[in-house]
């Protein structure tokens, strides 16, 4: 505790000469690095994405329409039922 209190009135010698001055730095120390890893992470998923949006319109154009399942014999039945239309065969 006796040690606390010797250290407890001194400042750092760069701490005291300063003051209350204020060191403003005037030059450009060139691109943040989180700002360039930034750019490129954003670069990259555009990218992505128009590369995406080239790839769906171009299979919009050039492949066929998918063919629909066939409806089995049992569910047209039952539809032919809810509309109140008899079936054929029965």
């Amino acid at each position: 505790m006796a040690e606390e209190s010797d250290f407890a009135d001194k400042v750092p010698p760069s701490f005291y000469e300063m003051g209350n001055k204020i060191i403003y730095e005037t030059e450009a120390k060139g691109l943040n690095p989180g700002l360039i890893v930034l750019l490129v992470v954003l670069g990259l998923l555009l990218i992505f994405l128009v590369g995406n949006y080239v790839l769906y319109s171009y299979a919009q154009k050039t492949l066929p329409p998918r063919k629909k399942k066939p409806v089995s014999k049992k569910k047209m039945k039952r539809e032919r039922l809810k509309q109140g239309v008899s079936a054929p065969g029965e």
